[in-house]
């Protein structure tokens, strides 16, 4: 339990310094800054021509993220403090050159915490359980696009060499395929297929598997059954 004799917006920068911790960050302050002291450095208070930003991130010695600290009593209301973390994001920081606007924007109470990444082609802040870990953000830097990105440049099923016919798709399946990427290059990451019984659901989820991890650069998906014949059905098709 936090002393009592602390106000709201302390215990949530508390949170927030254990929550970096966690993660992998090594937590600092302006009169203390050591960038090599950790390959992620996260700094309070840092100096901008706009005000002070509650944290700015470093990873490598290069500022790349910025997040917003305030009091858990914002809860969802948070992200209406979005546009003041894009302001600090887009501030020249005291000490480093940064011409560019730093990329990734988190707003946290230390409860519940929001993320942007302003690489994506409508960005947009989502809910995530934790920060993520200084080697993850300098991935997505070393990748210059983001995942929302590269899920817009998926070429069209029928655009190889072999038509989907050949490659066991019927008609159904293409369809529900093509109708699924269609929604990711629009932003709509939420998508349900509706197929009969028999018409090769699995098959045309390992379809989909396969184009994420090719052509979307995608490192992980989980492919989650509730019955052992699916996990057996999945595995068949995955050969």
């Amino acid at each position: 339990m936090p002393p009592p004799n602390q106000n709201p917006e302390q215990i949530a920068r508390d949170r927030i310094d254990a929550m970096l911790e966690a993660a992998g960050w090594k937590v600092q302050g302006m009169k203390n800054i050591n960038f090599n002291a950790s390959p992620g450095i996260a700094v309070r208070e840092y100096t901008t021509d706009t005000g002070p930003a509650d944290y700015v991130l470093f990873v490598d010695q290069k500022a790349c993220g910025v997040i917003e600290a305030k009091k858990e009593e914002m809860g969802q209301n948070i992200t209406t403090v979005e546009d003041q973390t894009s302001e600090y994001a887009t501030a020249k920081l005291k000490w480093v050159s940064n011409k560019q606007p730093l990329r990734f924007l988190y707003q946290s109470t230390g409860v519940l915490t929001r993320f942007t990444d302003m690489a994506d082609p409508k960005p947009r802040s989502r809910e995530v359980f934790s920060f993520h870990r200084p080697e993850m953000l300098q991935r997505w830097i070393e990748d210059g696009a983001s995942l929302r990105t590269r899920l817009t440049t998926i070429p069209l099923l029928n655009s190889t060499k072999r038509p989907a016919a050949e490659l066991g798709l019927r008609d159904c399946k293409e369809i529900a395929v093509t109708n699924l990427e269609d929604s990711l290059k629009r932003a709509k990451l939420c998508a349900l297929i509706q197929m009969a019984t028999g018409s090769g659901k699995t098959f045309t989820a390992i379809t989909e598997v396969y184009r994420l991890l090719k052509f979307g650069k995608a490192r992980r998906i989980l492919f989650l059954v509730d019955t052992k014949n699916l996990r057996e059905q999945a595995d068949a098709s995955r050969g």
